[in-house]
């Protein structure tokens, strides 16, 4: 049963605390609106509190009836609902269509978490969006973090984000919601191959699903799962090691530490100035490397983002251009 499994994955991440105010962004597609009945149905149990959060990316000429949609169904339920619009692509001319649109996105959350006062942000990722998001990683490049995939639970800017759906398949959501004849709206632009993700949902995982593994949406969700418990560790070991080596990392120390731990201490270092490592590839980390082994005192390695790494005698410099 679809809500045994929720409930058996807030438990296993601790997802939810009684008395937590929540905030749910609810599209108005199957998996949020899932995700918002789901969490209604454990509302007494755990005394929860909801605000629904709505945004339009206004990437379709309908999507404004989202945003009705939306309204109506969290009156239906008795929650308060905020919504916000952006044209995403407008902003779009300076990067990527879907990386804006996901910022612009996680970005209201934020904001409407911060004035309800919510103490978590509910999203409604499920096992087949892991599965997309680590084969996607995957063909792209990837190091841990990436296999990792979508978390369970994360704090972003400070907000916790919970997916109390990761563990159920669309398969699922869609049979629970004609289960139930419940509504949903439809995003038809998930249906074109225009992008990477669509690609990957519509054709390249019923392919690998129909030549080479049934199950490969479970496997790789599994992966990312895995994976993600191997990282937490090395990152924890990793921050003790960077802490010891200092604001200015002491080369002589930072040379004796594994080097999977030197690369996550690097990439510490660098989000410390960048704010995240997203554009930081493996050909960064190898110039830093090279950087360090072979060029001389005073070389310098310039970073997207505007950070710069320093070799400065016995030390490593980072710092902002």
């Amino acid at each position: 049963m679809i809500l045994e499994k929720v409930k058996n994955t807030v438990q296993e991440y601790q997802l939810l605390n009684k008395n937590d105010r929540v905030l749910v962004g609810v599209s108005g597609g199957p998996d949020s609106v899932t995700l918002l009945y789901l969490l209604n149905s454990l509302k007494n149990e755990f005394k929860l509190k909801f605000h629904v959060a709505h945004f339009d990316h206004m990437l379709r000429k309908d999507s404004s009836k989202d945003a009705v949609f939306v309204k109506k169904l969290s009156a239906e339920l008795n929650i308060p609902f905020t919504t916000a619009k952006v044209r995403v692509r407008k902003l779009a001319r300076k990067g990527s269509l879907e990386e804006i649109a996901r910022n612009a996105r996680l970005n209201f959350f934020f904001q409407a978490a911060k004035k309800v006062k919510a103490d978590k942000i509910a999203l409604g990722h499920n096992l087949d969006d892991q599965a997309e998001t680590v084969l996607m990683r995957i063909l792209r490049g990837t190091g841990l973090y990436g296999l990792a995939g979508i978390l369970p639970k994360r704090k972003i800017n400070g907000f916790t984000i919970i997916r109390p759906l990761i563990a159920v398949s669309r398969k699922e959501i869609e049979g629970y919601l004609h289960k139930n004849k419940i509504k949903t709206r439809l995003d038809a632009t998930n249906l074109k191959n225009i992008y990477f993700r669509n690609k990957i949902r519509n054709h390249l995982l019923p392919l690998l699903e129909e030549k080479y593994n049934r199950n490969i949406k479970v496997v790789l969700a599994n992966m990312g799962e895995t994976v993600a418990l191997d990282y937490e560790y090395l990152s924890w070991v990793a921050a003790r090691a960077n802490q010891s080596l200092g604001k200015r990392l002491n080369l002589k120390r930072f040379l004796g530490l594994h080097p999977a731990i030197q690369r996550l201490i690097l990439r510490m270092n660098i989000a410390k100035f960048a704010g995240n490592t997203r554009k930081i590839g493996f050909q960064h980390i190898k110039e830093i490397e090279n950087l360090i082994s072979r060029r001389p005192v005073n070389s310098v390695v310039d970073l997207p983002k505007g950070v710069s790494v320093m070799k400065k005698g016995a030390y490593i410099l980072f710092y902002k251009r």
